[in-house]
């Protein structure tokens, strides 16, 4: 298919004339003499492209170029004037055209600028398809109550610039939601930049977060924008903000009130324009009450809260997740997609699910890969959640321990295991399995990195 281009000028013998160019090089030509006659024909043709005059009787270019966006927004205009000014080409841009080009016309330039504007709006066309695909990535599954729910709070909270604090346990989707709120926001076209609060130290938060000058400090050979910089009118997501230290709280606290910020070692103050989305996997009042978490802060960040729902308080959206997943395992293996026996999605849907919907994607994973056939059955399903399979995973432990022979390595993988299975019943929280089991949260971190 040819694209498509009206042209809009009172002048018989101009739309003659680039009727004809254009045709010759392939375009798809109609033609209107005024305003009124091309807005009825843009309602019924869509064209892709307007070559527009401004100077006609009755509508004149630049009303008719309102009406033109009304109408249809994807369709790129190109202003001809014989009587170009400044303040007509700031006014038509204004408005949305893409060029403005004076008479008499050079066919030449009128060419180079249809070509440009057509690439314009396909690159538009293009931006439209992959926002709809980040969209429907990042769109939060399930028709459960809790999810239907969780659902309109995010609508209601995406298109607003007011901050959100998300809480919810480990592996629930809280990232998922952040994601789904900055797409469905104004500023969705702006960056989204995620900061992992927990693994910011504090000799390294300022640097990171707000950026530093050449010699700033030993080492700082080159300039650098931090996170604050980075996120400019878009969106800053503050992951597990819970986890960070005060004296981090009272830096970034600063910065969230004042709404602007100094790169280390710089003198230029820079604005803080981006909204701000926290997340946090911790019962915040209780870390206020305990003294970990400045309360003004907390009120800062908490303008609207949304809690996201741990999996087993939405065990029906297990169903529509666990297709999901098989189905995006079996795109990555290239294979045919595995579905659950009504047997193995019994046992699913009545286990706690500790881990929320990143342990239920993990086993997913690995049952996708391990099960030969089509259907993962109730044999399949490993312990704890088939808990009739506690025999065999005992046992299977057990010679997989005593199969190593020296006891220092028998020892470390006792170690991994029991400290994997811990950090399931306390929801991968690991200052809570530390406290539980009388370690050092830093021990179990060691651990987990091995």
């Amino acid at each position: 298919m040819y694209p498509s281009i009206m042209i809009v000028d009172d002048e018989p013998s101009i739309l003659q004339s680039l009727k004809g160019i254009l045709a010759d090089d392939g375009f798809e030509v109609s033609t209107a003499s005024n305003g009124y006659e091309a807005l009825k024909r843009i309602e019924q043709e869509a064209p892709d492209l307007v070559l527009l005059d401004v100077w006609m009787p009755g509508l004149d270019g630049i009303e008719t170029l309102q009406e033109i966006k009304k109408i249809s927004p994807v369709t790129q205009v190109v202003i001809i004037t014989g009587h170009g000014t400044i303040e007509t080409a700031v006014n038509a841009t204004k408005l949305g055209a893409f060029d403005l080009i004076e008479k008499p016309l050079s066919i030449d330039k009128v060419i180079v600028s249809i070509n440009r504007a057509l690439n314009f709006r396909k690159l538009e066309e293009e931006n439209i398809y992959l926002r709809k695909k980040t969209i429907e990535k990042n769109s939060i599954s399930g028709n459960s109550p809790a999810t239907l729910a969780l659902k309109k709070q995010i609508a209601v909270a995406a298109p607003t610039d007011a901050w959100v604090l998300i809480t919810g346990e480990n592996g629930c989707g809280k990232e998922l939601v952040a994601r789904t709120l900055h797409q469905l926001s104004n500023r969705a076209h702006e960056p989204l930049v995620d900061v992992d609060c927990a693994s910011i130290p504090d000799d390294a938060l300022e640097s990171e977060l707000f950026g530093h000058e050449v010699g700033a400090f030993v080492g700082a050979l080159a300039k650098k924008r931090g996170k604050f910089e980075l996120a400019g009118n878009g969106t800053l997501f503050l992951d597990e903000i819970g986890n960070m230290s005060l004296k981090s709280q009272g830096k970034i606290l600063r910065v969230l009130q004042e709404k602007k910020f100094q790169r280390l070692g710089g003198g230029r103050t820079l604005q803080l324009n981006a909204r701000i989305i926290a997340a946090s996997n911790k019962n915040m009042e209780q870390e206020i009450a305990a003294g970990n978490f400045r309360d003004d802060l907390y009120f800062r960040l908490n303008v609207i809260p949304i809690e996201v729902p741990a999996l087993r308080q939405r065990t029906g959206d297990i169903p529509i997740l666990s297709e999901i997943f098989l189905s995006e395992f079996s795109r990555q293996n290239q294979s045919t997609a595995k579905i659950l026996t009504a047997e193995a999605l019994k046992l699913f849907c009545s286990y706690s699910w500790p881990g929320n919907v990143r342990e239920l994607k993990n086993l997913l994973h690995r049952l996708s890969i391990t099960v030969n056939g089509d259907s993962v059955t109730e044999e399949d399903v490993p312990f704890p959640i088939n808990s009739e399979k506690r025999a065999d995973f005992a046992g299977s432990a057990m010679s997989c321990l005593l199969g190593i022979n020296n006891f220092n390595d028998a020892l470390m993988a006792f170690e991994k295991e029991y400290i994997r299975q811990k950090l399931t019943q306390h929801h991968q929280d690991i200052e809570e399995t530390a406290k539980h089991i009388g370690v050092s949260p830093n021990h179990i971190k060691n651990v987990l990195k091995k």
